[in-house]
């Protein structure tokens, strides 16, 4: 993928377009564990808080982070839409959230992630994050994997 033809903005997570790709993305959690609701503890208000965001890219991926503690993020709501998968969109999401966290002052940023999502697994591995022990709402769900990450500074 060439990255530089997949815009990534800011958005409010309100808009048009965030409340599709979040109700898509809720919809598939629900398909894929049936007791879910699939709204993944997210709140449109969690990011419209001072030092998070909500990207969108080209109205087909979504991802946003929530200050979780002193220093910390909390990567929510990654997600593409199936007929654009395995282009890079999610790793370009990623990638954006993180230098975003990085810009906003955090140094690390955790995620929640299912067990019956292999894909989001192998891209959170496959870019730097190591499994920690389930952390908040999750620590007594055995569905939840948690992943973590250290950024590194950024490069100024």
């Amino acid at each position: 993928m060439n990255e530089t033809t997949f815009e990534i903005a800011v958005t409010d997570p309100r808009s048009t377009e965030a409340v599709a790709l979040i109700q898509s993305l809720s919809e598939e959690l629900v398909r894929r564990y049936d007791h879910d609701d699939g709204s993944g503890n997210f709140k449109p208000e969690d990011v419209l808080v001072t030092r998070s965001a909500f990207v969108i890219g080209r109205a087909v991926a979504c991802g946003a982070f929530r200050p979780l503690g002193d220093g910390v993020a909390e990567i929510k709501r990654m997600f593409v839409a199936p007929d654009f998968r395995g282009r890079g969109y999610s790793r370009a999401i990623l990638s954006e959230l993180e230098r975003l966290a990085r810009q906003y002052g955090y140094s690390v940023v955790r995620l929640e992630t299912g067990n019956r999502q292999p894909e989001a697994i192998q891209l959170y591995e496959g870019s730097g994050y190591k499994r920690i022990p389930n952390f908040g709402i999750y620590v007594d769900n055995e569905m939840s994997l948690c992943f973590e990450k250290r950024l590194l500074p950024a490069d100024d």
